[in-house]
């Protein structure tokens, strides 16, 4: 065809669209061959392969095209704000400390094990731990971090605030997806033997009991069919938050440029604070925790995290079109650093819970709730018991709060791992 590759937003937009459709449609269907694909391949990894395949085969062509930008700028902060807006930090405290304690356990986990990670590859492989300036593979490996404390809005957040190679981005998806997944298998194959977990890590179940209990009732409460209304109150929501973050976070980014050296001097460890992306991310959180103390969080019954996914998904492909397949596996190295950076998290789980005496379901869905973020936690959680599904989403939901801070920490050590 003489109009390929499709450079039109319109037609991009609609194509990947399209991707996602196949996707969502594709895996609901649980029998046959598409139930055992499902089975292997996780539907974000499709989500991101798809667009990929397309701008790889010459069928689209990003270079020119506004829609990563719109969804970055509008609908990743959008969704930041509809999946905050449920977040109730009285009702994580009341899961009792051991729930906060392995969930932060695993944040520390992930903070701390990255730049170990590059300290250990190093030894053996040097060059799989360098790079400079937009290559400098630590940009990378920060884009990991912020999805295996938050998601893919904060991992959004540390490629836009790093500048990380988008042409090597591929590589570094893969590792996220592929050792992600892999320590999700290992954790529902846990599922399965959680009373004989429980009894070695000499566990008290006693307070998951009452959680489904509380987490049931509160489910039934808030939960209605959504009106014509309810959709525009969320868009309200939404979007005039977009416009704030946008506003303040413009503001307070100058500010900071204008009067801090530290940030202003580009060669200088903190002049990525003088980012409007990061503070725009950052006031957008705040604005759904904000909201999140008003009657405006009961819209999550209404389907705030649903429409805040669907935001999430558009980003997730639009990112996925930036992908040059044929990068992924240059280096396999890469891989490495993500196994033992996993380890490194679990192990430090498996120690906590084993001195704090939590239940594996606090490890389970503390360690889902970093590294699958919304995604994979509620369906940890309700491995369980169906009821502590949203248990999942809360403590999930926590992770985009904590992400982006989380995520940027760990990428300064990298760097400075890097550089040792």
């Amino acid at each position: 065809m003489d109009q390929l590759p499709f450079t039109q937003d319109t037609v991009i937009f609609g194509l990947l669209c399209l991707c996602l459709g196949f996707v969502f449609y594709t895996s609901s269907i649980k029998t046959g061959f598409w139930g055992k694909f499902y089975r292997v391949v996780p539907t974000v990894l499709m989500c991101y392969l798809l667009p990929a395949i397309l701008a790889s085969v010459g069928i689209i062509d990003e270079s020119s095209s506004n829609t990563y930008y719109v969804a970055s700028r509008y609908l990743l902060p959008a969704a930041l704000i509809l999946m905050t807006l449920s977040i109730d930090l009285k009702a994580i405290m009341n899961l009792g400390s051991k729930a906060l304690v392995m969930f932060l356990t695993g944040t520390v986990g992930i903070v701390i094990g990255g730049p170990i990670a590059i300290l250990i590859v190093s030894i053996f492989s040097p060059e799989t731990v360098g790079g400079v300036g937009p290559d400098a593979v630590w940009r990378g490996l920060a884009t990991i971090a912020g999805s295996w404390i938050g998601g893919g809005a904060n991992q959004a957040a540390m490629l836009e605030v790093f500048k990380y190679n988008q042409e090597n981005y591929g590589g570094m998806v893969l590792i996220d997806i592929v050792v992600a997944n892999l320590w999700l298998a290992v954790i529902l194959l846990g599922v399965g033997k959680t009373e004989k977990i429980d009894r070695w890590l000499k566990a008290d179940t006693s307070s998951i009991e009452d959680l489904k209990v509380k987490v049931s009732t509160y489910t039934e409460k808030i939960a209605r069919v959504t009106t014509l209304k309810d959709f525009i109150m969320l868009l309200f929501f939404a979007f005039v938050g977009v416009g704030i973050a946008h506003l303040v976070g413009h503001h307070f980014a100058a500010f900071l440029q204008n009067n801090f050296e530290v940030v202003r001097n580009p060669q200088k460890i903190l002049s990525s604070l003088g980012s409007e992306f990061l503070w725009m991310v950052v006031f957008a959180t705040a604005i759904g925790i904000g909201l999140s103390f008003t009657k405006a969080k009961n819209y999550e019954g209404a389907g705030a995290s649903k429409i805040g996914s669907i935001f999430i998904y558009i980003l997730v492909a639009t990112i996925g079109m930036k992908m040059d397949l044929g990068k992924v596996l240059d280096n396999p190295g890469l891989i490495a650093i993500g196994l033992i950076w996993i380890t490194i998290h679990a192990g430090l789980l498996i120690l906590m819970a084993k001195i704090i005496k939590a239940p594996f379901f606090f490890l389970a869905v503390g360690s889902q709730a970093n590294v699958g973020g919304a995604a994979s936690a509620p369906v940890v959680a309700a491995e369980f018991h169906p009821s502590l599904t949203s248990v999942g989403i809360l403590l999930a939901v926590f992770g985009y709060v904590v992400g982006t801070a989380g995520a940027y920490l760990c990428a300064l050590l990298m760097e400075v791992a890097s550089n040792v």
